[in-house]
């Protein structure tokens, strides 16, 4: 089934690892068979990895980038999660993590960058929350990344 691609205006996006701009008046795409794409919105920078959960996305950003290299990829980003699972009991956390976990095992990368940002909207939550002291974490984007399956 064709995937049809809406580009912005000067928006770059990836596709099957070629760095693409989309023109003045922007671009539609249709994919006629499997691609990696990713649009300017998805792609980050290494140095943008500052995060526990930003780590993971990028490290799921390499896998799902790097056909060639994926597998050396995989002890780091298992051991990202480790890290995280160590560092929370928050059960939605967790579970949200093992959901990233299924989708990387499965190849479905695109799917787990999703959820992974789920989780670092969340994060940035836990850490403003822990600077300004005022209401809780919102888990509610968690939940709704667990609602898509």
């Amino acid at each position: 089934m064709p995937l049809k691609v809406n580009i912005k205006p000067g928006e770059k996006f990836v596709v099957n690892g070629a760095v693409m701009v989309a023109g003045n008046k922007g671009a539609s795409l249709v994919l006629q068979n499997e691609a990696t794409i990713l649009l300017g919105k998805d792609i980050m920078q290494e140095d943008d990895a500052n995060t526990p959960a930003k780590r993971i996305y990028f490290t799921i950003l390499l896998m799902y980038l790097d056909d060639q290299d994926r597998k050396q990829y995989y002890p780091i980003f298992i051991k990202l999660i480790e890290d995280f699972m160590e560092a929370t009991t928050f059960k939605e956390v967790r579970k949200t993590l093992l959901h990233i976990v299924q989708d990387v095992n499965a190849g479905k990368y695109y799917r787990a960058l999703k959820t992974c940002k789920a989780l670092i909207n969340y994060e940035s939550e836990v850490l403003s929350y822990a600077q300004q002291r005022g209401d809780g974490p919102d888990l509610s984007a968690l939940v709704a990344a667990h609602d898509d399956r």
